[in-house]
């Protein structure tokens, strides 16, 4: 018997005066997968991420996430039901250590400050950040910081983590770095789907991807089979580049 979706998305559509930002777009994350969303920029996928969590209301389709219907819900309901996101912009209490920032999150489930402060300190371990736990937030590189968004992200203690664009920034060591971190987030039985235009991490870490250009969903698969598609090589590369590239010799 196959295993209900985690997250289902039906139809879902959105747009902003007259541009279709996301059109019909329908799919489903099964519980303890790793898939990816990718597409070229201004394709829909932040607003795709931002109508599964709750900061868009669609104009229509659904949403339902552990079987329920939580289309339109407030992010912090989602959060609590198991639903966070981490953002592309990252933006930290600068003031605070990084300890305190992840402690933030901790505080959805963890009223107390010392438990929250505790938690804090595990997830630290777990995307590496234990040694800089009392540093101010505002002196991370741009990894840390990534990191951080991620840490404060996982300390809601959810059971779907939607990663935007998390490797954005990096360099190739950084990003090389971070990828066992999202793979071990998946493998403690987190779902994990990324946003992600590295496609050595997306290559590395997904089991199904899905590509969404002018706010459509126009192939899935594996990344192999979605990196070989015509529509998405020109989606990618424009009109006529899927032929000129079989034209091309070796």
């Amino acid at each position: 018997m196959e295993t209900a979706p985690l997250l289902s998305l039906r139809e879902l559509s959105i747009s902003f005066g007259g541009l279709r930002a996301v059109q019909r777009v329908s799919l489903d994350v099964k519980p303890g997968s790793l898939t990816a969303l990718i597409g070229p920029n201004g394709a829909g996928k932040t607003t795709l991420f931002a109508l599964m969590s709750g900061f868009l209301k669609p104009d229509s389709g659904t949403v339902h996430f552990g079987g329920q219907d939580i289309t339109g819900h407030a992010p912090h309901l989602n959060a609590q039901a198991g639903l966070a996101r981490t953002f592309q912009i990252v933006q930290p209490f600068a003031a605070q250590t990084v300890r305190e920032n992840i402690a933030v999150g901790a505080h959805l489930h963890l009223p107390g400050r010392a438990a929250a402060l505790a938690s804090a300190e595990q997830v630290a371990q777990r995307v590496g950040l234990a040694p800089q736990l009392d540093k101010p937030a505002a002196d991370l590189t741009v990894a840390g910081r990534k990191r951080l968004e991620l840490a404060r992200a996982l300390a809601t203690q959810p059971k779907l983590l939607l990663l935007d664009e998390v490797l954005a920034g990096l360099n190739p060591q950084e990003i090389a770095e971070m990828i066992p971190v999202v793979r071990g987030i998946a493998e403690s039985g987190v779902t994990v789907l990324m946003i992600e235009h590295v496609m050595q991490a997306v290559m590395n870490l997904a089991q199904h991807v899905w590509v969404l250009a002018q706010g459509e969903l126009i192939a899935s698969g594996t990344p192999s089979q979605v990196t070989q598609d015509e529509r998405v090589i020109e989606a990618y590369l424009g009109p006529g580049a899927a032929q000129r590239l079989r034209e091309t010799p070796a």
